[in-house]
């Protein structure tokens, strides 16, 4: 059965009873709404770790919008009953507090890589992901962490945030999982309106036609 853990404190504890048997901890940070793209990823880290935390936290500090932040879908217990059929050890769920008590007062930048693309369009969004992550990483003291190529620009991200700050842990990155039209899975793809929600695979086929054109 998957342990749920809300404080820092007992995941603290729990991680420090697996780390002196000398087991090698792996992470999946995530913000919930879990689907076969993130399970995919809880799988990896099953096959190359002794023991796996799966995290569930909207982090409000890489919404730009309040409204999307309200709208992010959040759907706990679901996420639990899968990932216990997926054998995870631990679902660590703090609340903001836990992450960000009272008086907080400190955000990681990593420049350069974070402003174009997507950071064009969210300022301030990839100071909100490499800050999570970075107390993400402190709080479950994991050797491993595994995120999709799906967000490519977040996980080039977090590789230069681990290399600059000499986190010891190593950041995987694993394939995109699709829908069996090409769309990449995504927790927002929820919020798609029927019109947009079949429009959007034509990205994927666009970007399939370039790589031919390319390889030719």
């Amino acid at each position: 059965m998957t342990e749920v853990i809300r404080s820092a404190g007992a995941l603290r504890d729990r991680v420090g009873t697996w780390k002196r048997s000398g087991m090698l901890v792996g992470v999946v940070p995530t913000m919930g709404a879990l689907h076969d793209g993130h399970l995919s990823l809880a799988r990896a880290a099953r096959a190359q770790s002794d023991r796996v935390i799966v995290t569930i936290f909207v982090n409000p500090m890489q919404f730009n919008n309040p409204e999307d932040l309200t709208k992010y879908p959040r759907t706990e217990a679901q996420d639990l009953a899968l990932l216990e059929a997926e054998k995870v050890d631990v679902l660590f769920a703090p609340g903001p507090e836990e992450v960000y008590p009272a008086g907080f007062a400190t955000r990681v930048s990593v420049a350069g890589i974070s402003e174009p693309m997507e950071g064009t369009f969210r300022p301030g969004h990839f100071d909100g992901v490499a800050t999570v992550v970075t107390k993400l990483f402190e709080m479950t003291q994991a050797g491993r962490a595994f995120f999709g190529e799906k967000d490519w620009q977040q996980l080039q991200v977090v590789q230069r945030l681990v290399r600059d700050l000499n986190m010891p842990v190593r950041v995987i990155g694993c394939p995109t999982i699709r829908e069996p039209d090409g769309l990449a899975m995504s927790s927002r793809n929820v919020r798609l309106t029927a019109p947009e929600r079949d429009v959007a695979p034509a990205l994927h086929r666009a970007m399939q036609v370039a790589a031919a054109a390319i390889r030719t």
